[in-house]
C-alpha cells in the first residue's frame, strides 16, 4: 500500500513519505516517522494531540494543513524582496536628505542622490552584463567544442519557456556559473571550464536550470538594482562624512551656535554620522538577504524544470569539493554565482553576512525533495 504524503507542520507543504525535511521551508520531518503506524494517519488528519496508541513518549502526529503551492511560495519571495528593496531605498533617501540638510538645502541633497543613482543605474542597466563578463574573462561558447553545454542550455530553455540565452565560458579550473541580463531576451549564462570538465550531464542540467530560474524570476535585474543601491548608499555616506559634516555644517553653524538651533544641529550631526557609518553595513546585509531568498527559490524552480533534484544536489556537492573560485572574483559580483566564489560557509555558519544560504542546507533540501531521509 502506498504511504501517504507528509504535511509539513510549519508551512503545510506536502512532502514525499520518506522525506526528512520539508522541501519548501526546510523544517525537520523525521520526528513524524510514527505517523505511518496503524491509526496514526487518521489521528494526524483529525488534529489529535496525543501520539500513537496514546503513548506519551511519542511526539504528536502532524496535523493536516493545506498545501502551500509553488506559485504561492514564489509570490511570498517576491513580496519579501520588495520589502527589502523598500528598506534599501529608504536608507538611500534618508542619506540624501541628511546630506542636503548638512549642506544647507534638503532638496539639493535629494537631487544629488537622484543624479548619483541615475548614473550608476544607467551604467549597470545598459552595460552591466558586458562589464561582468569582461571581469571574469568570459568568452562566447563554441557549439562544436561545448556541445553538451549548448544542449543543456537549449533543453532548459524549452523546459523554462525562455528564449535561449547567450552562453559564455570562463577559462577557470574552478567550478561555478552565473546568469546576467536585464531582460530574458538579453540574458547571458556563463560557466567555468572546470564545471564542464567535472560535471556529468544531469549535474550540468541542474546548474543551467538554476541559472535559467534566476533569469525567469528576473533575479538578474534585481541583482543589478540591489548592487546599484548598495553602491549609491556607500557613496552618499562618503559624501556626507567628507563633505556634509566637515564643510557644510561648519559654514551653517556660524550663524546658529546658540539656543535650540545649535542643539538641533548637534543632534542632526550625530544622527547623520551614525546613519552614514551604519548605512553601508545595513545595506549590505539587506542585499545579502535578497540574494539568499532568491537562491532558495532558484533551486526549487530548477527542480521544477529538470524533475531531478538529485542532479542539482550532486552538482552543488561537486562544486563545493572542487572549489568555486573564478578569475576576477570580487565582492561586487559574488552574489551572482551559484556558489559564492569568495567563501564556502558550512552548515553551522551564520547566514547573516552571506550572499548564499549554506550549501549544506541547500543540498539537504534538494535531497528531501527526492524523498531521501538524512541518516
Amino acid at each position: 500500500m502506498t504511504q501517504p504524503e507528509l504535511s509539513c507542520p510549519k508551512c503545510g507543504t506536502s512532502n514525499p513519505s520518506k522525506a526528512g525535511y520539508c522541501n519548501l521551508c526546510h523544517a525537520p520531518l523525521a520526528a513524524s516517522a510514527n505517523i505511518f503506524e496503524p491509526g496514526a494517519q487518521a489521528q494526524a488528519l483529525s488534529g489529535g494531540n496525543t501520539g500513537v496508541s496514546g503513548d506519551p513518549s511519542v511526539k504528536p502526529a502532524l496535523r493536516h494543513r493545506s498545501m502551500l503551492l509553488f506559485p504561492d511560495a514564489e509570490r511570498q519571495n517576491v513580496r519579501m524582496s520588495i520589502i527589502l528593496f523598500a528598506a534599501l531605498f529608504g536608507i538611500f533617501v534618508s542619506l540624501g536628505a541628511i546630506t542636503g540638510e548638512a549642506l544647507g538645502n534638503i532638496g539639493n541633497g535629494l537631487a544629488l542622490a537622484a543624479v548619483l543613482f541615475a548614473i550608476l543605474a544607467g551604467t549597470a542597466y545598459y552595460s552591466g552584463s558586458k562589464i561582468i563578463l569582461s571581469f571574469h574573462s568570459a568568452e562566447k561558447a563554441d557549439h562544436t567544442k561545448h556541445q553538451q553545454l549548448m544542449n543543456a542550455v537549449e533543453e532548459m530553455s524549452i523546459a523554462s519557456g525562455l528564449p535561449i540565452p547567450a552562453v559564455y565560458v570562463m577559462p577557470s579550473t574552478g567550478l561555478n556559473a552565473f546568469a546576467a541580463g536585464r531582460h530574458p531576451r538579453e540574458a547571458v549564462v556563463a560557466v567555468t571550464q572546470g564545471l564542464l570538465d567535472k560535471l556529468n550531464r544531469e549535474e550540468l542540467q541542474g546548474v543551467i536550470a538554476h541559472e535559467m530560474a534566476h533569469i525567469k524570476s528576473r533575479d538578474t535585474l534585481y541583482n543589478v538594482c540591489a548592487a546599484v543601491l548598495v553602491g549609491a548608499i556607500t557613496m552618499m555616506s562618503e559624501i556626507f562624512l567628507r563633505g556634509g559634516v566637515f564643510r557644510g555644517k561648519r559654514v551653517r553653524s556660524s550663524g546658529s551656535r546658540s539656543g535650540g538651533g545649535g542643539r538641533a544641529n548637534i543632534v542632526l550631526i550625530i544622527f547623520g554620522i551614525v546613519l552614514a557609518l551604519l548605512a553601508p553595513l545595513a545595506a549590505k546585509i539587506l542585499q545579502m538577504s535578497i540574494s539568499r531568498q532568491r537562491e532558495y527559490h532558484a533551486d526549487a524552480a530548477a527542480v521544477e524544470f529538470t524533475r531531478n533534484p538529485l542532479g542539482l544536489a550532486s552538482a552543488l556537492s561537486r562544486i563545493t569539493e572542487g572549489g568555486a573560485h573564478v578569475p576576477g572574483e570580487s565582492r561586487g559580483t559574488q552574489h551572482m554565482f551559484i556558489i559564492n566564489p569568495l567563501s564556502s560557509l558550512g552548515g553551522d555558519t551564520s547566514d547573516l553576512m552571506s550572499t548564499h544560504p549554506s550549501t549544506e542546507h541547500r543540498i539537504r533540501r534538494l535531497r528531501a525533495m527526492a524523498g531521501l531521509m538524512e541518516g
